[in-house]
């Protein structure tokens, strides 16, 4: 007897040919019951990921206005190109901030209406942003002289 004819006998011989309804169905549940829990976390990492650019933002926008306050006296312009998006720039007037470039802005995040706020001394500045599609960041973060980093608006 050839190998094909033994294979061939093997498998007429077998009752089972293949999985059942039940089977099936069981394999489906646990994929549903998966799926519901991973699609809640993912959703959520989505939000975190937005909340981080904007800390990466506002922490970018404190420690250049720091640096600022190092060389000058006079509060600076802090500025956003496009309302989202873009670049901020920071200068002594709202010309040169648009011209001095300092960092690009992340997509979604928004630099506070008021841009530097607080009273423009090296003591008393404080910046914020807000991301609309993040979890905390919706009601944003601010960098201020006084605090840091911090959830929050000026």
């Amino acid at each position: 007897m050839t190998a094909m004819a033994r294979i061939r006998k093997s498998i007429e011989e077998k009752d089972d040919k293949g999985f059942t309804l039940i089977e099936l169905l069981v394999v489906m549940i646990i994929i549903g019951i998966l799926a519901a829990i991973a699609i809640p976390l993912f959703l959520n990492q989505r939000k975190k990921a937005e909340d981080s650019a904007a800390k990466a933002d506002v922490s970018t926008l404190g420690k250049e206005i720091a640096t600022w306050y190092v060389d000058n006296t006079t509060a600076p312009v802090v500025n956003q190109s496009a309302a989202t998006g873009g670049f901020y720039g920071l200068g002594a007037t709202a010309a040169a901030a648009t011209a001095n470039k300092i960092g690009n802005a992340s997509k979604n995040v928004a630099l506070g209406a008021d841009g530097l706020e607080g009273g423009g001394t090296s003591t008393t500045w404080c910046v914020d942003v807000t991301n609309a599609l993040g979890d905390k960041a919706v009601v944003g973060y601010k960098y201020s002289a006084a605090g840091g980093l911090e959830e929050g608006t000026c």
